[in-house]
């Protein structure tokens, strides 16, 4: 047929760019749920609870030793950065090793906690790390790069609260969702390029 053509309806480009949104908006919501649930099904972990051995030990607080933030970022007055010493050049904070720890507690015996300090001082005579219980946690499809934060001038109490006033530490208020995050960069005018959290 000499002449013929086929017809091609014209593009509703509005109606592309509300499907477009509506895809967006449904694997944002599909990831936010998925990461809840990630989060639920960490915290439902059991742990052990043996007093007779300083490893599986787990105290009131949920923690191996009940260690006073209050105590040593409050009255004493460390720095943050002094135990959590990788937070300005790693995506973690860090763990303080016991050798840390001990540096002051090989002097200090902790007159008003005697009890967690020999805790401590079984794990430096096992040379053991101390099995810390993780307060916070992100999807593992997220990356929490603690350096960037640290270098844009986010202060340590923004997401964890005022430490210095807490006896054993534990989550603020904070949901830790992706929109909690976006907001606050919307705030700050920091990034919101997908690959500055998800790589």
């Amino acid at each position: 047929m000499a002449g013929s053509h086929s017809f091609h309806p014209p593009i509703d480009r509005e109606t592309t760019g509300m499907k477009k949104q509506f895809v967006i908006v449904l694997v944002v919501a599909l990831a936010t749920l998925g990461s809840l649930a990630f989060v639920q099904a960490q915290n439902g972990q059991e742990t052990a609870d043996d007093p007779d051995d300083p490893a599986a030990y787990i105290g009131p607080e949920g923690q191996p030793i009940a260690f006073p933030h209050d105590r040593h970022a409050g009255d004493m007055q460390i720095d943050c950065q002094y135990c959590h010493f990788s937070v300005e050049r790693s995506s973690s904070a860090g763990i303080p090793p016991v050798a840390t720890c001990m540096g002051c507690h090989q002097f200090v015996s902790g007159s008003e906690n005697p009890e967690e300090v020999a805790r401590l001082v079984d794990f430096w005579e096992r040379r053991e790390a101390i099995p810390w219980n993780r307060i916070y946690r992100v999807a593992d499809h997220v990356v929490f790069p603690h350096m960037r934060h640290i270098s844009g001038g986010v202060e340590c109490a923004e997401c964890h609260g005022v430490v210095e006033e807490m006896g054993v530490i534990q989550e603020v208020n904070q949901p830790l969702t992706m929109g909690w995050c976006l907001n606050c960069h919307m705030e700050q005018g920091a990034t919101r390029d997908c690959t500055a959290c998800h790589y």
